[in-house]
């Protein structure tokens, strides 16, 4: 499938997806967001997709917000529904089974912030700038951004950044808990394959399940210590969590399958 607003490579199953609208500032339109959502599916059920790299293109911004033309002409009654889309799209990557990891390499504003923040890990570029500034439109943030900012940073340092709409730096977002890496951009990329690579080398049904159980501390609805000892049970039964221990035994590197 051509997109108009994303750029796809894949390479030794790290699928790299670059949000290509660099003129914008890479920012979230409704399409880029409709051609994420189909990405994700494919990325499910893709076997040859292993990890997904998430990107902006250029080196001025990863996602610099939403696209304020289209912001600009929402209702009330249309408001809540174009929320719900993108929530359900970043909740598809937040759910993906499948190691997901965000290259921030510029600015990640609004929708950009809760975008890398849907990923399971995020990786900052020294330059890259973080925020949650939509009360300057009088707006609030819309894909997840107050309940993923809060559980990442903390209820009042959330406040205060979404109630300010201030940036921060790549180096204080590290401190916070926001990112977990900050490199330098010529950098960036090559590091973030690193650990997909390196995680890609794990179990990936044991892969799949610590991102479910993880996810499952914010989930009110479940009981995380039931999905882990569900999830230890079922890795129990993989023909990987035999190969695991029978290489650790035999002192090799375990070839994993995926079963």
């Amino acid at each position: 499938m051509n997109y108009n607003n994303l750029k796809l490579e894949l390479n030794e199953g790290i699928l790299s997806v670059i949000i290509n609208r660099e003129t914008k500032m890479n920012a979230l339109n409704k399409e880029t967001i409709e051609e994420l959502e189909i990405v994700f599916k494919n990325v499910y059920d893709d076997n040859s997709i292993k990890s997904v790299l998430i990107t902006g293109a250029g080196d001025k911004a990863f996602v610099a917000g939403a696209d304020i033309k289209e912001l600009a002409e929402l209702t009330q009654q249309n408001g809540m529904f174009f929320a719900q889309k993108g929530q359900k799209v970043f909740q598809m990557i937040e759910d993906c089974p499948k190691p997901v990891i965000a290259a921030v390499n510029g600015f990640a504003l609004g929708g950009g912030c809760e975008l890398a923040m849907a990923c399971h890990i995020r990786i900052a570029s020294v330059n890259a700038k973080f925020g949650q500034p939509e009360v300057n439109l009088g707006i609030i943030p819309g894909y997840g951004g107050t309940q993923r900012l809060t559980q990442l940073v903390g209820k009042g340092k959330a406040m205060e950044l979404c109630l300010t709409a201030d940036m921060i730096g790549a180096e204080e977002a590290k401190s916070l808990g926001l990112v977990n890496h900050v490199v330098e951009q010529a950098e960036l990329l090559e590091i973030c394959k690193k650990m997909l690579t390196k995680i890609m080398s794990k179990g990936p049904g044991a892969v799949g399940i610590v991102i479910e159980s993880v996810n499952a501390v914010h989930n009110e609805a479940l009981n995380g210590y039931q999905i882990e000892a569900a999830g230890f049970g079922k890795c129990c039964g993989l023909a990987d969590f035999k190969e695991g221990t029978t290489a650790f035994l035999e002192k090799r590197k375990a070839n994993f399958e995926g079963k």
